[in-house]
């Protein structure tokens, strides 16, 4: 990130309010063991985990023998990555950058992947370029996202009816349409494939899930943050996301069920 950088106001609101996102790889530990295998990690690789958040997918590929170098915004997360590699004595290079300049040379990697990450760069031409640019001809790009129409891209599309993002910050759901997806990579990569799978975070509730959310996802932290002196406006919002969630919430084993995108292709 740069001082020409358009976005790096919006960046610096978005690595703060990330920094709280810790208690939630608890839900994407589980997914991140799908997304590895769903790329094909092998032992030996050469392997960036863009937007790797607290390590989750970086490590399970560590384990799979790749070597294994992971990038966030938020340095807050990384050191949490740091310490889980620790933990596991696993040799992995994790740093705090930006998805849109990554700090690595041309074809460098085997694999690029990104678990719920590269998808909230402001610009999706430049997160993608960037990810290609660093990956070798023939290698995989792949990673996870959240469909529009479904829990997660529902969530924010009504996060942004009220509270707006900067203008020219494209939607991170729309990583979830298959179709932009093939147009974004459309000569760029080749043998795109596609498959769903399911996250199922525990929850006592649809309050209590909400709860959760508001204190760990940093456009809603923002946003509570905002309606701080409005409650009314706070409870309208709250009644709407309750309505929500309780959409995708079974009570019959205390679960939400959150459908997610995996999208996966070969560099030309």
């Amino acid at each position: 990130m740069t001082a020409q950088d358009p976005f790096a106001g919006f960046k610096a609101v978005q690595k703060e309010a990330w920094s709280l996102f810790t208690p939630m790889e608890v839900f994407t530990t589980p997914t991140a063991a799908k997304l590895v295998g769903f790329a094909g990690v092998a032992a030996g690789q050469r392997l960036l985990d863009v937007g790797c958040g607290t390590g989750v997918v970086a490590i399970t590929a560590a384990r799979r023998g790749a070597k294994v170098r992971g990038l966030d915004l938020s340095p807050v997360l990384i050191e949490r990555a740091r310490e889980h590699a620790q933990l596991m004595n696993l040799d992995v290079d994790f740093k705090d950058g930006d998805a849109e300049s990554l700090p690595y040379g041309d074809n460098e990697f085997d694999v690029v992947l990104s678990q719920f990450g590269h998808m909230f760069a402001p610009r999706p031409d430049v997160a993608i370029g960037e990810m290609l640019r660093v990956l070798k001809p023939g290698g995989t790009i792949a990673f996870s996202t959240w469909p529009p129409h479904l829990y997660v891209g529902r969530m924010f599309a009504l996060i942004g009816r009220h509270l707006p993002p900067p203008e020219g910050v494209a939607s991170p759901v729309l990583w979830g349409d298959p179709k932009i997806v093939a147009e974004r990579l459309a000569g760029k990569a080749k043998d795109l494939s596609f498959e769903m799978d399911m996250m199922t975070p525990s929850a006592l509730s649809p309050q209590h899930f909400r709860r959760t959310m508001e204190t760990t996802i940093g456009p809603l932290i923002k946003l509570v943050a905002q309606y701080k002196d409005e409650p009314d406006k706070l409870k309208s919002f709250r009644a709407e996301f309750e309505a929500l969630i309780s959409e995708y919430f079974d009570p019959g084993h205390n679960v939400m069920r959150q459908q997610f995108l995996m999208s996966k292709a070969s560099k030309v």
